[in-house]
């Protein structure tokens, strides 16, 4: 029946006040910080306070505000609510801000002990890193935080470092249990040249319990919820659905989809590509539709000029909330 179709808006988003997280992702050049930045700029209308983080190396936030943008959150010109953050790609990318810095900073052996472990234990220095950025944003008073990710590959590994931590961590435990006395009588052999067990330990157990609560609240749909973005396209069709499906296995809520890029041709249009170009989009755009017909999938039109600096956005983001074409229905009747 055609009042269980979902709507065609993101107002879900919007009414959901017990949402803390919303990322947003997809392929590259679908217009992601768009996305996120007119849903920063909807959500600032109605929370007390809301935050854009940038995890994408790229950081292009800047470039749609016009404004420069920092590891620091900032506060968006023309807005008393609305801050955003570029964190260093090579936070997240390298995780060189992790491991090696989570003991004391004059303890070089507990640097470069923690170092070891990275590098013995693949991609649990990464993860660490975001561990760290997520109680870094978690200990911030936002009412919600918005997420504009890297491309999806990158993304979906963001996602899945709760789950690579608990494994590491495991695995630490179950060496400590093994090794722990061996441990202290070695660094006691070296005159305690190397840092304490309960010292390495308690850094990472904390480490653990943000992980353990980031994870809890990522898979509870009261709590967060993914918004994909896609164009018309073959490619990126592809690469939604390859990432609808990693989420469904992460246990993240994903139930919005918007769609870019869309060429809307005027009636009466004798542009013989503008039609070409419409009825492959249309034949994409249907099997989105077929796809996810339990999903809210927004349509957002492909405009001449580029939607960048705080008006435009804030212009734009309204096809978020009333279709693109309805305004003008609306205003005819």
């Amino acid at each position: 029946m055609a009042d269980e179709v979902p709507e065609a808006s993101l107002q879900n988003i919007v009414d959901q006040t017990s949402l803390k997280w919303i990322f947003v992702g997809g392929k590259g050049g679908v217009g992601k910080t768009t996305t996120s930045s007119c849903l920063g700029v909807l959500l600032a209308a109605h929370r007390e306070k809301v935050l854009i983080v940038s995890t994408d190396p790229a950081h292009n936030l800047s470039d749609a505000f016009c404004q420069k943008f920092t590891r620091e959150p900032t506060l968006v010109n023309g807005f008393s609510n609305l801050y955003v953050m570029e964190i260093d790609s090579t936070s997240i990318a390298d995780g060189s801000e992790s491991l090696t810095n989570l003991g004391n900073e004059d303890s070089a052996s507990m640097k470069s002990f923690m170092s070891e472990l990275a590098t013995s234990v693949p991609g649990i220095d990464e993860a660490m890193s975001f561990a760290e950025l997520m109680k870094q944003v978690q200990n911030m008073d936002y009412s919600i935080i918005v997420f504009d990710t890297a491309p999806t590959g990158h993304t979906l590994r963001l996602l899945g470092f709760p789950t690579t931590l608990e494994t590491a961590f495991q695995k630490i435990m179950d060496l400590k249990n093994k090794f722990g006395g061996m441990f202290s009588q070695f660094s006691s052999l070296l005159g305690g040249a190397l840092p304490s067990e309960d010292s390495i330990m308690g850094k990472i157990e904390q480490t653990r319990e943000v992980i353990q609560m980031v994870n809890q609240q990522f898979q509870d749909n009261d709590r967060t919820t993914f918004v994909c973005v896609c164009i018309p396209e073959f490619l990126s069709l592809y690469e939604t659905e390859r990432l609808v499906q990693e989420l469904t296995k992460y246990g993240i809520d994903v139930h919005n989809i918007v769609v870019n890029q869309v060429l809307f041709v005027e009636n009466g249009s004798e542009c013989g590509k503008c039609q070409a170009r419409q009825r492959m989009q249309q034949k994409y755009i249907d099997q989105i539709y077929d796809l996810y017909e339990d999903f809210h999938v927004v349509e957002m039109p492909l405009l001449n000029e580029e939607v960048r600096g705080s008006s435009a956005l804030k212009s734009f983001s309204q096809h978020f909330i009333t279709p693109y074409g309805d305004e003008d229905a609306e205003m005819s009747t």
